[in-house]
């Protein structure tokens, strides 16, 4: 297919069509998708009758490095980066992973429209049936630019084409504050090798200095964990999620929207002070 931004790409790991890609995740970073989408991941991953996808907006100049990355230069991270996302695709039996290359200050760019437009044509040409991004209480910007561009390209779509089900997910901001009526609780418990393989195929992070193989795997164990107080775990691995179909069905403001959020968590704390003092 063709896009705005010339560095834009797609690799298929087998059949050469996105046709029938029933689960689409769209992340800022190489390796996020791998971080917050491994319900999906293994939801499909020997399915038969769904299929994943996973789309990387920015070109992964910026990233953290060190060791014997460190005198990389952004072009040849980009490349490394690239590679090994397109090694994740391939283990984790994704349909396609695409590459759109913007940087992460052209995707931070509110007025820009050429993400948008990059995203909703992927969109439209795969029609997934469940889409997931980043939840807009994340803590890193390009993250929270990311999931906004996305709802805008959702928003763009006919009501008919919109996908049933569009999540938040959780990287580098938790959704563990979130009352639990809120949250969506996503199992990330089957295939445990390959969850941790998925996370270390990124060479250049896990050994440049941020254990996301530990971390990621790790939080989701916890959330499972701490997840109920006072009953036996449910799951062994589990995932947050926030439902985001508000803010494609409706005219509600990202800003209005978590402040909803915001405002029954800060509701809930501030009941069980009151009760028990």
């Amino acid at each position: 297919m063709k896009f705005v931004n010339p560095a834009a790409s797609v690799f298929f790991t087998d059949r050469q069509t996105l046709e029938g890609v029933t689960d689409l995740c769209i992340a800022a970073h190489q390796d996020d998708i791998e971080i917050m989408a491994y319900a999906p991941i293994a939801a499909c991953y020997d399915s038969g009758t769904r299929d994943f996808c996973g789309v990387v907006v920015t070109d992964g100049a910026g990233s953290p490095r060190s060791g014997e990355y460190k005198d990389y230069t952004d072009e040849q991270m980009k490349e490394v980066r690239i590679t090994e996302q397109q090694k994740a695709a391939r283990l984790g039996r994704y349909r396609a992973v695409a590459q759109l290359g913007y940087p992460s200050s052209a995707v931070k760019d509110g007025k820009n429209p050429d993400p948008v437009e990059d995203i909703y044509r992927l969109l439209t040409e795969i029609k997934p049936r469940y889409l997931y991004t980043h939840n807009i209480a994340d803590k890193h910007d390009t993250h929270v630019a990311v999931a906004l561009r996305t709802i805008a390209a959702v928003r763009r779509m006919p009501k008919e084409l919109r996908p049933e089900r569009v999540i938040g997910l959780e990287v580098w901001r938790g959704l563990d504050w979130m009352c639990d009526t809120d949250k969506l609780c996503l199992d990330t418990g089957a295939y445990p090798e390959l969850a941790t393989e998925l996370l270390q195929v990124h060479r250049s992070q896990v050994e440049g200095g941020k254990r996301y193989d530990l971390a990621a795997v790790g939080r989701r164990y916890a959330n499972a964990t701490f997840f109920a107080s006072h009953n036996t775990d449910s799951m062994s691995s589990l995932s947050f999620g926030i439902d985001l179909m508000p803010l494609v069905e409706t005219d509600i403001t990202p800003r209005g929207f978590i402040a909803e959020y915001i405002s029954r968590f800060a509701a809930e704390v501030d009941g069980a002070i009151e009760r028990l003092s």
